[in-house]
């Protein structure tokens, strides 16, 4: 066991590294097999291997941790599955920069050296993040780390691929997807970020073919895709223009006729000029404009967004100005030969939406081309509504309540997901094709991977260009045969052909994260390597799964959340988490979203350094209100640093004064501040389990906090100081028992929230066991609650309070013992203030204390207000005549208080009057404000008959 000396001073880092190490090293992170208890499982939402810790990170292991430390220490068995994402398109584009810094590209590697040379990077610092992740305190079981792209995951995806394809719900098809010209890649509707822009609206006139003088005056934001247009529509209702539908528009800047149809799903009357034109290729609702009358696509972008030199019917002059530029330069092409041609009928400013890369903030295009999807809501075999019911049903929780409304907004309209990615790192799709089967249906570009922008000529070829100096790009229509199989088939079932050709894409990330919470513990079972590990992956998915809470952010509630409920309960026949913890996000002081161009990125791993880890913890968790964004500023941090420091002083009290013997008896027998403390620490314990269980992350470290500072720090070592003066009494012995039993107890609450010093605390104090992590978690005993002695301190608090506010008042100093007087007729509070004299006159710093019937003469004098609203009054009797009475001083402190107190009633004067408010407020609100009221009217009673007072002769003229 380490030894654990406790220094004059707190230092976190050599604590922390100490503690991370002893933990890891005794398997404390580690669900004990063999012993019988509840199951608590969190899988870990994987970090992207590309990533540095930031605050987001910070704030969501940080809630897992605390979660899974109180349920370790409640003694169920707590599983937390860490692991980290492969972040396909991030990834790549981190080595493909890499690879630029070195003047080379990923073509001139080629596809498997690339793959190698990310898998190298990746083994080497990819990992960085799960350091990290261990020095914030994350006690994940780090033997299961799991990673998305590791053979089991990889397993589990191929397996999961197949099922879904032989059930019909995995298909390849044409269809516009979103494309990012960057990434060079599809993206799924949800990885497309939408912002309002300004932009121009462009009204152009289509003439009619058989009345070309007569024209149709078409609205669009994007005249550029003009060249793609198949159709013109308008509504059918619409009087204005019902009378073309039927004939044809010569298209502008081609030869083309193309018809105008009526149509009143994708017409809004109240647009534009209430015609649009219909571009199937280019935009997701002219795509099913198209499909309904049956208009062709034509599309007129390349991968790289740039105007195509395969447009058909268009003149070598319109070609020559435009093609193979990207979409702005084409829009000012086509916007200047519209204009020379007289079809711009004039330009507007309009503000419009855009969507771009959520990884690059690219602006995406549509894009027509043969993708694999997810067929989400098959009428026979939906996989949607299963997800819906799960949450309508109550059999996933979510938590903020209110995310579910947004859950099922999405859900209920959710479309087919794109699950094909043209990349390279990745799972890459196990479908093969056949050359011989596919004759015509795929084709492939041979590159030198010295020069890879050139394809390979039949002359080119015959140069000395060895095969390992060759790529090959294969491109696969969307009617080409897959043969889809867990792993390459040797042959083609068909013909029996060897020429099999791998589909070249790669599944979209969010595929393999999708089966996070079962492949991580070992899902499919019957793929294990041997029966021992069959066994032991069968008996993880039946104790552990589903999982039991899932801590994630609201932002991927449908990239991550949705979709491993759909593959739960696909695969699983269950759902794959009881709770989703959805917590908010981290922004600056003034509530703005923190980045680096702003200068105002608050760095968790410095702020680890600086104030310790503990502190940085104790924050983000304290912050953590549901539904409301967390405004963290440096100086927040620091503030709970100062509470690390202050627990610290008070161990070091602590072991200062527990040589001696400690008297453990029963808690009745004890004195009335040891009864009080313990009290108050079961009150406490009670209000932070019932935080944990709901999720009140922020109530539960503020409830640690006030009692740790304020009761025990502040008033009950204060209490303490006088019996153990006594060393050898049995007061003494008492306190000290009641000293280290409570203290003991409060560093196994403040566990799951600071873990390193609270270690370092517990293993130099009296205790039982290896670790604070392993010893039992307090359960509150509603039989040591005291009312009698919470009601009796709180008395003399108030007493205490009282005397030090007059002393401070008339500047005496805290090292001159003064005797005091209590002026008060309920006899029974005087035998309480009796029977524990030493307590109030050492915490007030009174030499002596009398209980006179009269005010005294010649003292300093104040009123106070005990608990129940009786007004005392209390005096500081001077060593001599000769002192002079801070009237003026004790006049202005009234004065100020009569300001206040008048100030809230007139607030609470007028809460209490609006109707609105007390027909909204919950009742205990409403009674907590009338109960304020009462008290500061008779408070303000008690402040204007002493400044009468004052303000009346000289005491003792």
């Amino acid at each position: 066991m380490p030894e654990s000396p406790l220094t004059p001073t707190y230092e976190p880092a050599p604590v922390e590294a100490k503690w991370s190490a002893f933990w890891e090293q005794h398997g404390f992170f580690q669900p004990d097999p063999s012993r019988a208890a509840t199951p608590y499982c969190i899988v870990i939402p994987p970090p992207n291997i590309t990533g540095s810790l930031h605050l987001g990170h910070a704030l969501n292991n940080t809630l897992q941790d605390i979660l899974i430390r109180w349920r370790r220490m409640c003694g169920d068995a707590a599983l937390w599955v860490p692991g980290t994402d492969h972040a396909g398109i991030a990834t790549q584009n981190v080595v493909e920069r890499q690879l630029m810094a070195e003047k080379k590209s990923r073509e001139q590697l080629g596809r498997q050296a690339f793959i190698e040379r990310v898998w190298s990077w990746h083994n080497q610092s990819g990992r960085s993040i799960i350091t990290q992740l261990k020095r914030l305190g994350a006690s994940c079981d780090w033997s299961r780390e799991a990673f998305t792209m590791d053979e089991p995951r990889a397993a589990a995806v191929r397996e999961a691929f197949v099922r879904l394809f032989n059930d019909g719900l995995i298909y390849r098809g044409q269809r516009l997807i979103n494309w990012c010209p960057r990434c060079q890649t599809a993206l799924s509707d949800i990885e497309v970020e939408h912002n309002e822009v300004p932009g121009k609206m462009y009204h152009l006139a289509y003439p009619l073919a058989d009345d070309p003088k007569t024209v149709l005056t078409v609205a669009t934001t994007r005249p550029e895709t003009l060249l793609g247009d198949t159709a013109v529509a308008v509504h059918p209702d619409d009087p204005r223009f019902n009378r073309f539908i039927g004939r044809k528009v010569l298209l502008p800047l081609t030869t083309r006729l193309i018809p105008v149809v009526g149509d009143a799903i994708l017409v809004d009357r109240e647009f534009g000029t209430g015609a649009v034109k219909i571009t199937p290729a280019h935009d997701f609702n002219d795509e099913k404009a198209g499909q309904r009358h049956g208009a062709p696509k034509i599309a007129i972008l390349d991968r790289q967004a740039r105007i195509t030199s395969e447009i058909e019917n268009v003149g070598s002059e319109v070609m020559g100005k435009i093609m193979l530029l990207d979409v702005q330069e084409a829009r000012a092409g086509v916007v200047e030969l519209l204009k020379r041609g007289n079809h711009l009928v004039k330009v507007e400013e309009h503000t419009h939406t855009i969507g771009t890369c959520y990884r690059c903030h690219t602006v995406v295009e549509p894009y027509d081309s043969p993708q694999w999807f997810v067929r989400v809501n098959d009428p026979k075999n939906s996989l949607a509504q299963p997800a819906i019911d799960a949450v309508r049903d109550g059999r996933i929780q979510f938590i903020p309540e209110g995310w579910k409304n947004n859950y099922f907004g999405w859900m209920e309209q959710i479309q087919d997901w794109c699950i094909s990615r043209q990349i390279w790192w990745g799972h890459q799709i196990p479908a093969w094709y056949c050359r011989t089967c596919n004759k015509g249906k795929l084709a492939s570009v041979e590159y030198n991977r010295n020069t890879p922008q050139k394809p390979l000529t039949s002359q080119s070829r015959e140069l000395d260009i060895s095969p390992d100096q060759m790529e090959i790009e294969w491109w696969i229509s969307a009617d080409a045969k897959p043969i889809v199989a867990k792993e390459k088939p040797e042959r083609c079932d068909t013909c029996g052909g060897t020429a099999l050709i791998q589909d070249p894409d790669v599944l979209d990330t969010w595929f393999s994260s999708a089966l996070w919470p079962f492949s991580t513990l070992g899902w499919p079972a019957e793929l294990q390597p041997n029966p021992e590990e069959r066994k032991k992956a069968e008996e993880m998915l039946k104790r552990f799964y589903p999982t039991s809470t899932l801590v994630t952010s609201f932002d991927i509630i449908f990239f991550w959340v949705a979709r491993m409920i759909m593959m739960g309960l696909k695969f699983m026949g269950d759902v794959p988490f009881r709770n989703v913890y959805i917590h908010a996000l981290v922004r600056d002081a003034e509530g703005q979203k923190m980045s680096k161009s702003k200068g105002n990125v608050i760095d968790p791993l410095v702020m680890m350094d600086k104030y310790g880890t503990d502190a940085l913890r104790f924050t983000l968790a304290a912050m953590a209100s549901p539904g409301r964004d967390i405004r963290l500023s440096e100086e927040r941090i620091a503030g709970y640093r100062n509470f690390a420091n202050k627990l610290w002083n008070a161990a070091r009290f602590t072991l200062m004064n527990l040589d001696g013997p400690r008297d453990g008896r029963p808690v009745a027998e004890r004195s009335l501040s040891d009864r009080w403390i313990i009290s108050r620490l079961q009150r406490c314990i009670g209000e932070t389990t019932e935080a944990l269980q709901t999720y009140r992350f922020d109530e539960a470290a503020n409830r640690l906090y006030h009692f740790t500072w304020n009761e025990y720090c502040d008033w009950y070592i204060e209490f303490s100081k006088p019996a153990l003066l006594e060393k050898d009494s049995a007061a003494a012995a008492l306190t000290r028992a009641t000293l280290a039993e409570s203290f003991e107890t409060l560093l196994r609450q403040l566990h799951p929230f600071m873990p390193f010093i609270t270690e370092e605390l517990w293993q130099a104090i009296p205790h039982a066991g290896e670790s604070v992590m392993a010893a039992p978690y307090p359960n509150p005993q509603p039989a040591l609650i005291d009312e009698v002695a919470e009601r009796d301190i709180a008395i003399i608090q108030e007493l205490i309070v009282g005397f030090r506010e007059m002393r401070k008042v008339h500047g005496i100093a805290p090292s001159q013992k003064l005797p005091g007087a209590i002026l008060l007729s309920d006899q029974t509070i005087k035998q309480t203030l009796a029977r524990n004299e030493k307590i109030l006159t050492s915490a007030a710093r009174l030499s002596a204390l009398t209980y006179p019937a009269e005010r005294p003469l010649r003292t300093f004098s104040g009123s106070i207000m005990l608990p129940g609203g009786m007004p005392v009054e209390l005096f500081i009797i001077p060593p001599d005549e000769t002192m002079e009475l801070s009237r003026d001083r004790v006049k202005e402190t009234k004065v100020k208080r009569l300001s206040e107190l008048t100030t809230q009633l007139e607030r609470d004067e007028k809460t209490l009057a609006n109707a609105q408010f007390l027909a909204k407020a919950p009742p205990q609100e409403v009674e907590k404000i009338k109960n304020r009221r009462r008290e500061f009217q008779v408070e303000k009673e008690s402040v204007l008959k002493e400044l009468a007072r004052l303000n009346g002769p000289a005491e003792g003229a």
